[in-house]
């Protein structure tokens, strides 16, 4: 892991495309904002690993219910 250490109003560059400012800092929350594509999806982690979870749990009630329909055939 990489680690920097930045002050408000100063950015870190993630690639070409993707900015991240420190726009606030306030005891010990940090406030960032994030420049990136619309095709960057940028998400807070605990929303991301719900996402993937819901992911997951398509992915297999859709296997279930093909497989349900190879056998019915």
């Amino acid at each position: 892991m990489l680690v920097l250490s930045r002050q408000k109003d100063e950015s870190i560059m993630i690639g070409d495309d993707v900015e991240i400012t420190i726009v606030d800092v306030r005891g010990d929350k940090v406030r960032l904002g994030i420049n990136a594509p619309r095709s960057v999806s940028v998400h807070r982690k605990e929303i991301y690993l719900a996402i993937q979870k819901e992911k997951e749990q398509s992915q297999s009630s859709d296997s279930h219910t093909a497989s349900g329909a190879v056998k019915n055939s």
